[in-house]
């Protein structure tokens, strides 16, 4: 059943290839979708479409519905288009004509604007806590593995020694990077849609303000016609800040892949977190983390996605936005796996150490040298020409040791800093703010 149909109902085809896998969707949005409404009805007694024992009612039962779907025990029945339908269709079950008044004043449009808002903001902020553990490891692994060091290279050549302080660092700064980007999605996504209808307003008098303040929105989206140009745009700014935390996970599982071949040999994890060969017993594969840069790698596209399937559409509401769902719903799990299992990995990782006393590291050092006799009164270039002729010569064999005490290098790692730009980051979240108000729309204290 459909709450637009009239007397005649589409072709089994046509309904077939609208609804997609529209109503499998549906299923994350269920409880996103009961709160939007429990908001609603308040809103729509305070300007009198309700009386107070009829939102009383409403209440009661959305409270029921909401529980139902978090104790997995809703169901979504095969001749009910969608979720909102569905809801709407039980509490006029449950309550008779009552049920159908919860509908007044806002379109599926804006009905599933909200409800996208709030699932959003709800993984956001749980990609958020999955990001904070491995940050703090990445953290403590660079104090603990400061001065150990590693070749750094460029162009894939060796450069300059480089250390696993630096090197679990820059991993950690780059999160803290990603989180800011994620934090401006979040501000993006935590403003109320609700009240914009088909996307034209409507003439009953809401007040929009009151149900931004019973979600925990920062903000409306003001203009009722750009409430609706949102769709797309913030699945789009989403996506990108997904895409820039896989990034970080996808190059570093690139460097711990490499780091743990033989060849290199800098790294290594327990056997129970690599796996085997069917016909080669030696192998230890990093399996782990070839999915997550794999799984990093399809998140990274999305934004592209997303920008492909909403380039150019005119203003107002297009079917076209149903497949964003498909796109961006599942990705989120995706990530939170990949944050999980990257701390699990590298919660076990063994860093070799002397790995420089190699002789193959020997060249790493040219430029300690160099500076060493600019420091001494030597014009650089002729210091450089100088360790040049002694490499080409093969009497070239300066100390093997480094001195860097500037901010950020292997002596002064700056992680302080670093830890203090997460926190301070993490603190632009109101996670506690919207806390209380859901709680206060499910009646728990």
């Amino acid at each position: 059943m459909k709450l637009w149909q009239k007397d005649k109902a589409s072709l089994k085809e046509v309904e077939t290839f609208t609804v997609g896998n529209d109503r499998e969707m549906d299923r994350y949005l269920a409880p996103f979708d009961v709160l939007g409404s429990m908001a609603h009805i308040r809103m729509l007694e305070s300007i009198g479409l309700l009386t107070a024992d009829e939102l009383t009612k409403l209440t009661v039962e959305l409270r029921n519905i909401y529980h139902e779907i978090t104790s997995g025990s809703f169901k979504l029945d095969d001749d009910v288009e969608d979720i909102h339908s569905q809801i709407e269709l039980m509490l006029t079950k449950r309550l008779g004509d009552i049920g159908k008044k919860i509908h007044s004043g806002r379109s599926r449009n804006d009905q599933v604007l909200v409800d996208l808002r709030l699932f959003f903001r709800h993984e956001i902020r749980r990609v958020t806590e999955a990001m904070q553990p491995l940050f703090t490891l990445l953290l403590e692994l660079s104090e603990k593995h400061q001065g150990h060091l590693l070749p750094g290279y460029t162009h894939f050549q060796l450069a300059m020694p480089s250390s696993f302080g630096l090197w679990f660092g820059a991993y950690a700064e780059s999160l803290a990077d990603d989180l800011n980007i994620l934090s401006s999605a979040y501000r993006m996504v935590n403003r109320n849609p609700l009240g914009s209808g088909a996307g034209f307003g409507s003439s009953f008098p809401l007040n929009r303000t009151m149900t931004t303040e019973l979600l925990g929105f920062e903000a409306l989206n003001y203009n009722v016609v750009y409430a609706q140009m949102t769709r797309g745009k913030v699945e789009k700014t989403v996506a990108f800040a997904l895409a820039g935390i896989a990034a970080t996970l996808s190059k570093l599982a690139m460097d711990a892949c490499l780091f743990m071949n033989q060849n290199f040999a800098f790294i290594s994890f327990p056997d129970e977190l690599t796996t085997g060969s069917s016909i080669m017993p030696h192998k230890k594969n990093p399996d782990v983390l070839e999915l997550i840069r794999a799984r990093c790698n399809q998140i990274a596209s999305i934004p592209n996605s997303v920008a492909m399937m909403t380039t150019n559409l005119p203003s107002g509401y297009h079917r076209d936005m149903q497949l964003l769902k498909e796109m961006l719903f599942p990705a989120f799990e995706n990530l939170i796996d990949c944050l999980r299992m990257m701390t699990l990995m590298l919660s076990n990782i063994k860093v070799r150490e002397n790995i420089l006393d190699d002789d193959q590291y020997r060249y790493l050092f040219s430029v300690e040298e160099v500076n060493k006799r600019v420091l001494a009164g030597v014009p650089f270039r002729d210091a450089y020409r100088e360790v040049g002729r002694e490499i080409e010569a093969g009497t070239y064999n300066p100390p093997r040791m480094v001195s860097h005490t500037h901010e950020g290098s292997i002596g002064n790692l700056c992680n302080d800093r670093i830890q203090v730009y997460f926190e301070e980051t993490l603190r632009d979240f109101d996670f506690h703010r919207v806390d209380e108000c859901i709680a206060n729309l499910l009646g728990v204290s």
